[in-house]
């Protein structure tokens, strides 16, 4: 049994943290208190030199996606987020034609309810 524990959905970055979000996203992902994931960047940050790590966190901090506002509660709303976050335009366009969709299935209701055959049928099913 593994000793680390991973949440479902992936990792982001947070928008609470102090700088860009990437450590705490890293301790929310697997589970880590946000002080210990700190002092190990701190460590590694002076062993090994500045410039290697800056490089390498300012990329995780580019290829991570920042955490949701809300949280995801199935697949598909973990698609529209993937989608959003990997084309904003490309999920506007989704939406669009979904209530595009939408509108055209409520028209279409209205004229069947608004109709005279609606009445007719209404007033035949019940009796009067």
């Amino acid at each position: 049994m593994s000793r680390f524990t991973c949440r479902k959905g992936g990792i982001y970055r947070s928008k609470e943290g102090v700088l860009l979000g990437v450590c705490k996203g890293f301790a929310n992902y697997f589970d880590f208190s946000v002080f210990w994931v700190r002092a190990g960047m701190i460590v590694i940050f002076l062993l090994s030199g500045f410039w290697p790590v800056i490089g390498i966190y300012l990329v995780a901090a580019l290829l991570m996606k920042t955490e949701p506002i809300n949280q995801v509660h199935n697949e598909v709303e973990q698609e529209f987020y993937e989608s959003y976050t990997n084309s904003p335009r490309n999920a506007a366009e989704r939406l669009k034609r979904k209530f595009q969709d939408l509108d055209r299935r409520i028209r279409r209701m209205e004229d069947t309810v608004t109709g005279k055959e609606y009445e007719w049928d209404r007033r035949f099913r019940s009796g009067a």
